[in-house]
């Protein structure tokens, strides 16, 4: 079993600096595109609530199977905290769902609430081997279930320097 203390550690700090960075996005400008174009604050919050959702989801079911061995070859991944980079702009392979877009409070609180099953997710199998499941990402290769939980980390830590750009673009 894996210690996953550093994984909740880094999904909370990840959190904490997404929201703080998303409460200073004015409610007036939230639902504004930047001014390149590109997604809005409420935009971004949006897609980041989906993709943890989405998953949560199919972490709950990799765990309903029975674990099979993978070979070295299927191990193999890009490493998780790539994601955080902004180097290489990606479309998201979950398309947004622009209908549930929100007011800035109310959007943050939906998010959060995604994360806090996520983190009772890791609570309730924290005496599971989690590596013995893996599951396919659609940039990174083969991911064990670890490696999944710290990539929304990575993924939120990454949509943060965007809502810090899309902050940027309204200060010009």
């Amino acid at each position: 079993m894996k210690d996953v203390g550093a994984i909740v550690e880094l999904l909370n700090r990840a959190h904490l600096g997404f929201v703080e960075v998303s409460e200073q996005i004015p409610p007036s400008r939230w639902k504004k595109n930047p001014a390149k174009g590109g997604w809005s604050a409420g935009e971004v919050v949006v897609h980041l609530t989906m993709v943890e959702t989405t998953v949560l989801g199919f972490l709950r079911e990799e765990l309903s199977k029975r674990p099979r061995p993978h070979s070295l070859l299927e191990r193999i991944h890009v490493p998780v905290t790539l994601v955080s980079r902004r180097l290489v702009k990606r479309k998201s392979p979950i398309p947004l769902d622009s209908s549930l877009i929100k007011a800035r409070q109310e959007a943050l609180e939906a998010y959060s609430a995604a994360r806090n099953r996520t983190l009772k997710f890791i609570a309730e199998h924290s005496s599971r081997n989690l590596a013995a499941f893996r599951r396919k990402h659609p940039f990174l290769g083969s991911l064990n279930l670890y490696d999944w939980l710290r990539m929304l980390a990575y993924h939120e830590i990454r949509h943060t320097k965007q809502i810090r750009e899309i902050g940027k673009s309204f200060e010009k």
